[in-house]
């Protein structure tokens, strides 16, 4: 019988923890500094693909996703390195997805055949808007014709490019929002992903609307009815959305994010990156020191980039299944989040079933079109929180 990661595939994530400039909204391990030794940084992280492969030897390799960060910063032969190790270390899917974040900012038209050349064959750009007042609030280093220059590169370059959007920005409408959105899927190759903007916690915009000084946000029916705006137009244009806040043209959803939310295992490699991985039988949770020198001197000193594991339990495991599965259009298994469960959740789920807001037809729990709105309170009431 397989082990539950199996569902979901194995996957590698890479983490590139630095920046142009931090981003006032960005609560992502990302720093910024003078100066990068970039061949530390290879040997670093081929060092962690050896470590963690003599783990997990024999498992296909389904995605590798170098994030951030910008990792469009990254020396091609950074990335043709530890492509070269993956290579060796692991079976290779024959579909394996490579992808690389990348800010308008920092694109080449060079770099971009570099990555390419070494082995990455799709792009995830962060635009973020389609207007320079826009995006100086969201404090961008790039101007909207920058982010069409970069983007012409990237497709002439790669056949499979996706972008990034923030919506529910400051002062923004319903109808501002849906002529945006309209003119991104003219652009659009085959994904989009659009997040609404969220206020976290130690960010500097998190500093700032603590205080009363982020004004002009829309409220939360402006919002709602922006997501409900965005489902509807993507979907006449081919976009099915797949996730909460990714959408893709059939055939073209991101491998390496759906690993994540079918709960399948994957490696984390460099600061702060997590991971998922079952390992004789038990999953673990793995997380990395979020300090880049640290991570780097530990690595170089140890032979290792990790913190201590933490073994899931039970509820942990349940939670993360459906936190990271209900997230899908499809759905859960059921027989899977039974197996996991035990059968614990039938009253809830059939409780939530009564009221309109999961369904589960065709062995599958979903939310319905009155559930996704409300994903969180579904969750709520599924995990007694």
């Amino acid at each position: 019988m397989p082990e539950d990661w199996e569902h979901g595939g194995f996957g590698l994530y890479i983490h590139w923890p630095f920046c142009q400039a931090k981003c006032p909204y960005c609560d992502f391990n990302s720093h910024v500094v003078a100066q990068i030794d970039q061949n530390a940084w290879a040997e670093a992280y081929v060092s962690e693909v050896e470590r963690i492969g003599a783990e997990t030897q024999g498992r296909v390799l389904r995605s590798v996703f170098f994030g951030g960060g910008t990792p469009s910063l990254m020396d091609p032969d950074v990335v043709a390195a530890v492509l070269e190790k993956v290579r060796a270390t692991w079976p290779i899917a024959n579909n394996l997805e490579v992808t690389l974040e990348a800010n308008p900012t920092s694109v080449e038209a060079g770099r971009f055949a570099g990555y390419r050349d070494a082995g990455v064959n799709r792009v995830s750009m962060g635009v973020q808007a389609l207007n320079d007042p826009d995006l100086k609030a969201l404090g961008r280093l790039h101007s909207a014709a920058d982010a069409m220059v970069a983007f012409d590169v990237a497709r002439n370059v790669f056949d499979r490019v996706s972008f990034d959007l923030i919506y529910a920005r400051q002062g923004q409408s319903v109808a501002g929002w849906e002529a945006e959105l309209q003119h991104a899927l003219s652009l659009a190759v085959d994904h989009l992903s659009l997040y609404q903007l969220t206020i976290e916690d130690g960010t500097a915009f998190g500093d700032r609307y603590a205080v009363g000084k982020l004004r002009g946000l829309p409220d939360d029916d402006t919002a709602a009815d922006m997501y409900a705006v965005t489902q509807d137009i993507c979907a006449e244009a081919g976009f099915a959305g797949y996730e909460v806040s990714n959408h893709a043209k059939s055939g073209c959803e991101s491998i390496h994010n759906k690993i994540y939310w079918s709960y399948g295992d994957y490696a984390g490699i460099g600061p702060g990156a997590h991971g998922r991985l079952t390992l004789n039988g038990v999953r673990h949770a793995t997380e990395a020191p979020k300090a880049p020198g640290a991570w780097l001197a530990q690595v170089r000193q140890t032979g290792q980039g990790e913190l201590p594991r933490e073994a899931l339990d039970f509820d942990a495991q349940v939670s993360e299944f459906l936190l990271m599965g209900l997230r899908m259009t499809q759905g859960v298994d059921i027989g899977r989040f039974a197996q996991l469960s035990d059968g614990f959740y039938t009253n809830k789920i059939n409780e939530l079933c009564d009221i309109g807001v999961v369904d589960t037809s065709r062995n599958m729990l979903r939310l319905t079109s009155k559930g996704r709105p409300v994903l969180n309170a579904v969750l709520r009431s599924l995990l007694g929180a």
